[in-house]
């Protein structure tokens, strides 16, 4: 079998975004959790959520002048096209709201109560509320409730009243108060209180014994700004005058019957505001009436009377002639003055048009300027009686046109039918438009995903343990080798019975090829040393200290060394679990004490080539023995029979014992634990040591993750293994 090959590459383009990718792979678990639980916080919400249905309706705004053939008058009088900003400004205003308001009760609030968070997700599922007494009062699927009546103080507006069913049959209950009273009442009749101004009666009501419902009036005006804001209006098409009306809401039933009351109020209010207008006119020309009466008889009286006076008879011939010309010539000049008002407003005076008019008017004054100078020719009784005729007729006229007028505008106030039809009426479509299950769900999951993702970079993030070989150098210490973490080996400790060793059972573990790559450097750094043992510390605890010095053990032994493995950690050291020995075997603190000799304590390993040293017995006083002249005699006598003596000491920062035993042994190796050991502790422990006179070698990074590295090296490794079959070459 060749030896593992090392092949090196320089770090290509994509290493960053293959370590967050790594980074993302390494907390998978976290990101399946986030996004299962925001999966299901999706599923909750959008079972929760009652469905949304809309119903809607079709108008279309008309022209006055269409609804039927009038006198020209009449439909001067009422033409004009409504405007389609203004008619949808109206439908939101409070005169049609509140109507609609008003006509279906939505100011009224009835509805049965449901279980906390999961109530509605049970109904919509068809799931079963547990018989339980505590969940009595809650609903259960088809249970509702319908009032007839419902009118509270003003000083109850908004507040609940509870509803309890206390019959078999559902047709007795009792009504809890705001003021804490609670009133009996039965289905089908009328609770009142005239003194408190309180009136409730039930229509309908569907549920078992116990079972709960709120009762709630609200304003009129929070109803209609609540009616307002599932309300949506919009003009279809360019100018088209065809309004599209719907409204959205959970109860399909109430929605329908809303928005028709919306259309049938908006339809009221558009006939009474076309039959105002012809009505407001007819009261005007009906006050003129008795005048312009009054004013025919005054004349008919004055004529009658200076022709009694004066014994005067009627017009001549000649007389009366001029009394028709000048009566024809002042109607034409009105309706001259009419025309050039028309004409104003679309020409100048200069227009020939205008010019014409003006001459003609022109003509006409000239023509009855000549007449009344006749007139005046006239003798003057006959003058007299002329001018007394002229002001009956004119009296006369006055008082026809007012009695016509009045007809006509009778005639529009009861035929007025507004300008706006109903296309469609109210209709709720089947199907619900909300909420979109499928798309809530994915959105949970997607942000369950994305926190996931964030959570993972967070903890990297947060995370203060030394995360590359290059921290430690900056700190003075030699990273000797990078010790790939084994997840087989993780907590191995924690399990009962012995330890498995990595290096024997998987020999072929990235994590044994670190430990090779310590013992190459280990060799190398110690040529030169004093004695050929080197001591093994940690900052604290649980950075695999003892993991490390098993492992460097074996393979140094499989290297052709002569190994001896010590567990000087007498306090709570634990090797002789990777050799299956018992905890009575007679180790480093019976040699301390004087109760054993180094053949007695010196035990054979697994492979050839390794002795192993434990601890014997926990003693009392660890640090006074390791103080004692017998560790320095038993490193003496190692040293002469081993090529390597690993001692494995506890953590330099708990205890003194690391330094005690760094000062009798050639070299000490600190091991640090990735991700997990700051960099200040390791910096602590270093300065430690060096005070204390102990030489420090350099240090191991032990359960190193590359998918979990937030510091990226500039170089990435692999290894590949190659068996090839031994021949002839």
């Amino acid at each position: 079998m060749n030896a593992p090959v090392a092949e090196e590459y320089p770090a290509s383009p994509d290493a960053d975004i293959g370590q967050m990718l790594r980074q993302v792979w390494s907390g998978k678990y976290w990101i399946i959790a986030f996004t299962l639980i925001f999966g299901l916080a999706g599923f909750i919400v959008a079972k929760s959520t009652p469905p949304t249905f809309r119903a809607d309706a079709l108008m279309q705004l008309e022209d006055n002048s269409a609804q039927m053939s009038l006198p020209t008058s009449i439909r001067e009088l009422t033409s004009g096209t409504p405007r389609s900003v203004t008619e949808i400004e109206i439908l939101y205003s409070r005169l049609v709201l509140g109507q609609a308001v008003a006509d279906t009760r939505t100011d009224w609030i009835a509805e049965p109560r449901r279980v906390p968070m999961v109530g509605e997700a049970l109904n919509q599922m068809g799931l079963p509320i547990p018989d339980l007494e505590i969940l009595r009062p809650f609903a259960h699927r088809g249970e509702r409730i319908e009032l007839d009546l419902l009118e509270v103080p003003p000083q109850w507006l908004g507040r609940q009243l509870v509803l309890t069913i206390t019959s078999d049959d559902a047709t007795s209950f009792s009504v809890k108060l705001p003021d804490g009273r609670e009133i009996a009442g039965q289905v089908g009749q009328q609770i009142t209180d005239a003194l408190l101004g309180f009136g409730l009666r039930v229509r309908e009501l569907r549920g078992a014994w116990g079972r709960q419902f709120t009762l709630a009036q609200i304003d009129e005006s929070a109803a209609i700004i609540g009616l307002r804001s599932r309300l949506s209006i919009f003009e279809r098409g360019g100018q088209s005058n065809i309004l599209e009306l719907s409204l959205s809401g959970d109860d399909p039933r109430e929605i329908e019957r809303v928005l028709h009351a919306i259309t049938q109020a908006y339809l009221r209010q558009n006939i009474s505001r076309s039959a105002a207008e012809a009505q407001s006119s007819l009261e005007f020309v009906e006050s003129q009436i008795p005048d312009a009466e009054a004013a025919v008889r005054a004349a008919e009286t004055a004529l009658n009377a200076y022709r009694q006076a004066q014994r005067a008879i009627d017009l001549g011939f000649e007389a009366q002639s001029l009394l028709t010309q000048v009566s024809a010539i002042e109607i034409e000049l009105q309706q001259l003055d009419a025309q050039e008002d028309e004409l104003s407003q679309r020409y100048t005076s200069n227009h020939p048009t205008y010019q014409q008019l003006l001459n003609n008017r022109a003509r006409l004054q000239e023509r009855l300027e000549t007449l009344r100078s006749e007139v005046g020719e006239l003798p003057e009784t006959q003058r007299e009686v002329f001018n007394l005729t002229r002001d009956l007729e004119l009296a006369r006229e006055v008082y026809g046109q007012l009695l016509n007028r009045a007809q006509e505008l009778q005639v529009l106030r009861a035929s007025t039918i507004g300008n706006v039809r109903i296309v469609d009426v109210a209709r709720v479509s089947p199907i619900p438009i909300g909420p979109q299950q499928n798309r809530i769900i994915g959105l949970g999951v997607l942000m369950g995903l994305m926190a996931g993702v964030a959570v993972v970079f967070l903890r990297l993030w947060l995370r203060r343990g030394v995360q590359s070989a290059e921290q430690i150098d900056a700190l003075g210490l030699l990273v000797f080798a990078t010790v790939n973490v084994a997840p087989q080996a993780e907590n191995a400790h924690k399990r009962k019975g012995a330890i498995p060793i990595l290096a024997l059972t998987d020999p072929g573990n990235l994590a044994v090829e670190g430990f090779r790559s310590l013992r190459t450097s280990l060799h190398f750094a110690m040529m030169d040393s004093r004695a050929h043992s080197v001591a093994l510390t940690s900052p604290a605890p649980g950075v695999g200290k003892s993991f490390t010095a098993v492992n460097l053990a074996v393979v140094a032994a499989q290297a052709g060394q002569r190994v001896c493995l010590v567990d000087a950690d007498i306090r709570r050291g634990y090797l002789r679990r990777y050799f299956d020995m018992p905890k009575d075997q007679p180790g480093l603190s019976e040699f301390l004490n004087g109760d054993a000799k180094l053949d007695k304590i010196l035990m054979p390993g697994p492979i050839p080539k390794l002795s192993v040293i434990t601890t014997g017995h926990y003693p009392p006083n660890p640090s006074e023995l390791l103080m004692s002249s017998s560790l320095k005699d038993l490193m003496a006598q190692l040293d002469s029979r081993f090529d390597l003596i690993i001692v494995d000491t506890p953590p330099a920062l708990a205890v003194t014992d690391p330094v005690i035993v760094g000062r009798q042994v050639g070299s000490v190796i600190a091991v640090a634990r990735f991700d997990q050991t700051p960099l200040r502790e390791i910096d602590a422990m270093h300065k430690l040591l060096r005070s204390s006179g102990v030489n420090v070698a350099g240090a191991v990074l032990n359960g190193f993750d590359p998918t979990r590295a937030k510091v990226a090296s500039g170089y990435a490794y692999s290894y590949r293994y190659e068996y090839k079959s031994s021949g002839a070459n």
